[in-house]
């Protein structure tokens, strides 16, 4: 066998391996995502659950007693929309029974919300609504008005804090605007 033979073979033999490894070369991939959606969805559904506190003052709040303090529990089914980001607006039914060692009732709110989301987490919010309040057999309409602030926890967990000072529409002698204040933290899911 001669030299030229020799590298005629070897060339052939290495011509067919860079063939062989240039097709391996084509590996079919699902590209990555360029974008993917940060921080936390606060538009769409929610419920949730609350607890807190209620103090009235000297002047009649909806047949509550004067100057006491009320245990809180109850539950609120809201929406919300992010019309312009970072601005959100909602919309909130609350219900709550409301107990201490002379009466118990309920407060039942159709509220607005309106609020800032301040970071990925993080919500402000001012809150306002109208409802009706039983307490002692009697029914009697009522409104709030107020402020919180809601946490994201998990991606659909959120807890929240909020105050709002709270007044009947009965007119009175020295009727002040607001006759009661209720302070609630709540878990909310968002679907």
């Amino acid at each position: 066998m001669s030299v030229r033979s020799l590298l005629i073979g070897v060339s052939i033999a290495a011509l067919g391996t860079a063939a062989a490894s240039a097709a391996d070369l084509i590996i079919p991939t699902t590209p990555q995502p360029i974008y993917e959606a940060a921080g936390f969805d606060w538009e769409g559904l929610y419920i949730g659950a609350r607890a807190g506190g209620q103090w009235t003052g000297t002047n009649d709040y909806a047949n509550h007693t004067l100057s006491s303090t009320y245990g809180v529990i109850g539950a609120a089914v809201g929406v919300n929309f992010i019309p312009v980001d970072p601005f959100l607006l909602g919309v909130e039914v609350t219900g709550d029974y409301t107990w201490n060692s002379v009466n118990s009732g309920g407060e039942f709110f159709a509220n607005l919300r309106a609020g800032a989301v301040v970071t990925d987490a993080a919500l402000i919010y001012a809150i306002g609504g109208v409802g009706v309040s039983t307490v002692g057999g009697g029914s009697e309409g009522v409104y709030q008005l107020g402020a919180g602030v809601e946490f994201a926890v998990t991606d659909a967990v959120t807890v929240r804090g909020e105050v709002v000072g709270q007044g009947d529409f009965s007119n009175t002698a020295g009727d002040q605007f607001f006759e009661a204040a209720k302070a609630t933290v709540g878990v909310f899911y968002h679907f």
